[in-house]
């Protein structure tokens, strides 16, 4: 017990439960994975995780001063009595928003299998490093990054519920309400965006059209599209990952939950010697960080199955920010190269049309 109390000693009472929780799941997380040979572990739970966190710091008041069972939620006595006699509105938005979060992403993780037992249901992804990678760097990895820095970034996200929790305020503030319909809003896109690219995954394994897609993922994919082997129509055709764009933005929406507030906490003053201020925006940036590696390595996966075409579409369409893709648009028309990219990625330039003429 007492090396854990010194490792605890330094840091905010609030965070004593959610440390240890997540020093548990990210040994469960890592011994499981190298059990099964599964390193998507982490995967199954990111739907989880943040919710709970998000919880434990929204319903404060609701957890005993000591826990009753192993890894139960606890409030210690030492955090302030104002966060642990009433709750936060603020915070309680908060988790119902991520909880509407988990509701879509749980969704989408199931249907893709991500919740399967079986060994062989892993992330494409991580089985294509472990090919690239000697076996115990692959376990350096392993221990590292997927199961110890993932898991952290998990442990990051309750961060800006935490700072509500201690807000208090009486009743909600006007950002509260427009962050709460941004937030809605980017996870309604997103939802779009995860069913157009499962409905194009699932034609293109098929070859047949569902006829109970969800709304807006009710498109006529065609066999050309499904021989080039990437979804460029919808929101595709906008934005190369708009379900990482909206993802993104709505963890930089929670962010900016108690930031924005009436009641903001009293940050210190930014210095040019010191990155310590930046700590209430560590979700978010660490997020988008992660977001903007895994893509970059995404697309080089995509390039490598589908080297023209890919390139093409990366010259045609915006990574993440939608309003950029007419911009690459005029660039390739100022280079007369528009009209034979748009044949190549959406069949429907002006060029056909003359054939079709």
């Amino acid at each position: 017990m007492a090396p854990t109390v010194s490792l605890l000693q330094g840091i905010s009472p609030s965070f004593e439960w959610p440390v240890k929780f997540c020093a548990f799941i990210t040994g469960v997380t890592y011994v499981l994975s190298v059990v099964t040979g599964n390193v998507s572990q982490v995967d199954r739970v990111w739907t989880a995780l943040p919710t709970i966190y998000t919880a434990y710091y929204a319903l404060l008041p609701l957890w005993p001063c000591v826990s009753p069972l192993p890894l139960w939620p606890y409030t210690p006595e030492a955090v302030h009595p104002g966060a642990t006699e009433s709750y936060s509105p603020r915070a309680l938005l908060m988790l119902s928003l991520v909880s509407v979060w988990t509701c879509r992403l749980s969704y989408n993780t199931w249907r893709r299998g991500l919740f399967n037992l079986q060994v062989q249901d892993e992330d494409y992804r991580w089985a294509i490093l472990r090919k690239n990678l000697h076996p115990w760097l692959f376990q350096v990895l392993n221990f590292v990054f997927i199961a110890t820095m993932q898991n952290g970034i998990l442990f990051l996200l309750g961060i800006p519920t935490q700072i509500a929790a201690f807000q208090q305020p009486a009743t909600l503030g006007t950002s509260d309400y427009v962050l709460g319909v941004l937030a809605l809003v980017a996870l309604a896109v997103e939802f779009v965006a995860d069913n157009q690219q499962y409905s194009f995954q699932t034609y293109k394994r098929s070859g047949v059209l569902e006829t109970n897609e969800w709304p807006g993922a009710r498109i006529q994919w065609t066999p050309r599209d499904a021989k080039r082997g990437f979804v460029t129509r919808g929101l595709w055709a906008w934005s190369r990952h708009p379900n990482f764009l909206c993802e993104q933005s709505f963890w930089i929406l929670i962010t900016l939950f108690p930031l924005l507030a009436p009641e903001s906490p009293d940050l210190p003053a930014l210095s040019l010697d010191s990155i310590t201020p930046l700590w209430p925006l560590s979700p978010a940036l660490v997020l988008c960080w992660l977001f903007f590696s895994s893509t970059i390595f995404t697309e080089s996966i995509s390039l490598s199955k589908y080297p023209e075409g890919y390139a093409r579409y990366q010259q045609r369409v915006s990574m993440f920010v939608p309003f950029l893709t007419p911009v690459w648009g005029f660039l390739l028309q100022l280079r007369g190269k528009k009209e034979s990219v748009d044949e190549m990625l959406y069949g429907q330039s002006r060029v056909e049309g003359k054939k079709n003429d």
